[in-house]
């Protein structure tokens, strides 16, 4: 059977908020709890679409916070499918920020998170593959299986010396 093929187009997802003041903290700032939120709920659906199924998310790469997001701006949550792999998808997720009244917008984060496609009885199901078609598509591509095995040896579900794409990067021994 072939698998459906999509690309990062076919799914990807533009979601603004407000900061209001139940999303900051006693700074005024963005609560990282909510942007986390935020950051899940437009990747589920991103996922969601590629895959047409319901999905878990099974990971969450480093989140960095660089810089604080106000009271009063506008947050852009963009999301894309990176790569598919048999059960499971990479999506990206890119954060701007708009201090709307000066029109100065600022990158604030990026994340790649992991979710899991589910069928009707719960168990892990396959997703249609992704097919990149700009450059930009094709690099985050490329690095996903890093990624992948990154996270995988982190969890203790993969074995360092297992990790083919890694052993450059750490100098492993070939197996």
């Amino acid at each position: 059977m072939t698998r459906i093929k999509k690309t990062p187009a076919d799914s990807a997802l533009s979601m603004t908020e407000l900061v209001l003041p139940n999303d900051t903290n006693t700074m005024n700032n963005l609560m990282g709890g909510r942007l986390m939120h935020w950051m899940d709920i437009v990747s589920a659906i991103v996922a969601q679409r590629h895959a047409n199924r319901l999905v878990v998310t099974a990971s969450v790469d480093n989140i960095s916070f660089r810089h604080p997001i106000a009271l009063g701006n506008v947050v852009t949550l963009r999301a894309r499918v990176t790569r598919a792999f048999k059960t499971s998808m990479e999506v990206r997720i890119d954060v701007e920020a708009e201090d709307a009244p000066s029109g100065r917008k600022f990158e604030s984060n990026s994340a790649f998170f992991t979710f899991v496609a589910m069928d009707e009885n719960g168990h892990p199901t396959e997703v249609p593959e992704l097919v990149p078609v700009t450059d930009e598509e094709k690099e985050l591509y490329d690095g996903a299986l890093r990624r992948r095995q990154l996270r995988l040896v982190l969890a203790g579900k993969m074995k360092p010396t297992d990790a083919s794409e890694l052993k450059s990067i750490f100098n492993l021994p070939d197996a």
